[in-house]
């Protein structure tokens, strides 16, 4: 066997060259957590920060422990712990879709628990919970996961606990393990679940009669999990809006290059347009969507494709026959006329379920269209088949339409053809359309998201160790050093009415109108479409000039006076 052929045997499983040495990269701390290679917890304690909804009441009617127990009062670390707490049992778990940092979330826990407490890995997210599928994780364990992507190491799923029989399951759990506390690695419903669970657990799992302390840790590509100055962005959000990023202009370099195509591209992010409004500001395309923007003008999708065509009309009279759009994943559910069809199309659906599935494929369109308003039954048949597939496709899990499923981006290719010419039949438009998505979930996690994560598992394991629950970790002050925060879960929540019936939430944080990343975004893009200023950002870096750069959006929602992060 060659010296080559050796080498090269030795890079499978996760040790490839690159995978090898970012697991030796330094991570930056907080100064609170004193040294990354041996971080010690910290204490907490209350500022004068109080979290209010428009549903205190009911949230207090419901959650009267978690409530009782932090006044949905804001903490701040208060310097290094100096009591010393031994024999916690803690779990750990994904819930929800992959987002880069996750192991770094793992490795900072372990590491601040430290050999006197044990740190227990459950598999398969909230699944697993409930099966009690949990493992003892090791320091060797750390140091193989540290900085690279992906939630392989424990999994994940989508179960929402909501039942008794799953709060039964779940107690058993704890009961069986022994477990202390559950930290749940999330999203906004994932930190909803947080907060159930916090209630839930709060006393009489223990022989004694305490309870089992939960902590929340904000994750989600989307960036749709915000709070303000005390939760600027989710991690996760960083690495992929880079791989976006680099992807997207790769592409423009292309369009310049090859001079004859329009390139129409979706981009993840179901809720909210965060991810398309910075792979934007990163690579200032001709054309960009915001979702919110449209919700906000009530903006027909006939609107919508007359400014697309417009402007492939105005940069080809320029010399232009090519460009690049983006589009957000959810672009459709927030058109106006298109989010009442899908509402009564939901309805519908729902109340003819069984019928409906017995029907042959080629039956089904006129079943519904038959039940469905006038308005809404003339719009569903104007669209395009392969549309009209996707949104009579079975619902996820949580009941919801999979927009990640429908190509949006085809049908704002097709429509936009057919104005094009209807405006000028001598412009030229040729196109391409593009998802990118799971590309940018699993990717080994930027500097900052790889910092950020760690530092938000010291957070979460030092406010185990500080005996608090039913709060979310956070790292403020991401510019001047970082410092460790916890918000009270309980403060978060508000009423919504989901499939039928009212339940308690985390609100989602869609891009506001007002906000300085968008005012930004408004200002530049009429030049960004009349001329080609796009800029091609490049691969993210691990060792180099962008090595500390933040999201854009974050910096300038934030007002930093520059791009790069600082932390410890």
């Amino acid at each position: 066997m060659s010296t080559l052929v050796e080498q090269l045997i030795q890079t499978e499983a996760h040790q490839s060259i690159f995978e090898s040495a970012v697991r030796q990269l330094p991570l930056p701390v907080c100064g609170a957590f004193g040294s990354s290679s041996n971080p010690h917890p910290v204490s907490f304690k209350n500022t004068e920060r109080v979290l209010s909804t428009k549903d205190n009441d009911a949230v207090r009617a419901q959650f009267p422990q978690s409530v009782a127990a932090s006044n949905n009062i804001v903490l701040t670390s208060a310097g290094a712990s100096t009591a010393v707490v031994q024999g916690k049992r803690v779990a750990v778990l994904f819930s929800g879709g992959p987002a880069a940092g996750g192991h770094n979330v793992v490795c900072g826990l372990k590491r601040v628990l430290g050999a006197g407490n044990t740190l227990f890995g459950v598999k398969a997210g909230p699944k697993g919970l409930l099966k009690g599928s949990l493992f003892e994780i090791t320091d060797a364990n750390v140091d193989f996961i540290l900085n690279t992507g992906g939630f392989d190491f424990l999994g994940s799923d989508r179960t929402k606990i909501k039942s008794d029989e799953q709060f039964a399951q779940v107690r058993e759990t704890c009961i069986k393990h022994q477990l202390d506390a559950i930290v749940v690695v999330g999203g906004d419903d994932s930190n909803t679940n947080a907060a159930v669970l916090a209630e839930s657990l709060f006393t009489g799992v223990k022989a004694d009669g305490s309870g089992v302390q939960v902590i929340g840790v904000p994750k989600t590509i989307d960036g749709d999990l915000q709070i303000g100055d005390l939760l600027s962005i989710s991690f996760g959000f960083d690495t992929a809006t880079r791989i976006y990023s680099e992807m997207v202009g790769n592409i423009l370099q292309d369009t310049s290059s090859s001079l004859k195509y329009w390139h129409f591209v979706k981009l993840m992010g179901r809720s909210a347009s965060h991810v398309a409004l910075e792979v934007a500001l990163q690579t200032k395309p001709a054309i960009t969507l915001i979702s919110e923007e449209i919700a906000t003008k009530q903006e027909s999708l006939a609107s919508i494709i007359d400014r697309i065509a417009q402007v492939i009309v105005e940069r080809s009279h320029q010399g232009m026959n090519y460009g690049v759009l983006l589009a957000p994943e959810g672009l459709i559910e927030f058109i106006p006329e298109m989010n009442a069809m899908i509402a009564e199309l939901n309805d519908v659906l729902a109340h003819h379920l069984t019928e409906f599935a017995a029907l042959a494929d080629d039956a089904k369109q006129a079943f519904i269209e038959s039940r469905l308003s006038p308005a809404n039954a003339s719009l569903l048949a104007s669209l395009p088949h392969y549309i009209v597939n996707m949104l009579l496709a079975e619902r996820d899990s949580h009941g919801n339409l999979q927009v990640s499923l429908i190509p949006t981006e085809q049908l704002l290719v097709d429509m936009a053809r057919q104005r094009v010419r209807e405006l000028d039949a001598k412009v030229p438009f040729a196109a391409h359309s593009h998802f990118l998505g799971y590309e940018g979930r699993c990717g080994a996690p930027t500097l900052f998201d790889a910092a950020y994560t760690f530092n938000l598992g010291l957070t979460a394991g030092s406010l185990i160790l500080d005996g608090r629950t039913g709060y979310m970790a956070t790292i403020t002050g991401l510019t001047s050093g970082g410092t460790p925060q916890a918000i009270p879960l309980a403060g978060l929540l508000n009423i919504e009415r989901r499939h039928g019936k009212d339940e308690f939430v985390i609100e989602k944080a869609l891009v506001k109108m007002d906000s300085p990343a968008m005012q930004y975004f408004v200002s530049r893009r009429d030049a960004w479409a009349a001329s080609d200023l796009f800029a091609s950002p490049g691969p993210r870096q691990f060792w180099g000039p962008t090595t500390d750069q933040l999201p854009i959006s974050v910096a300038l929602n934030s007002g930093a006076d520059a791009l790069m992060f600082k932390i410890g």
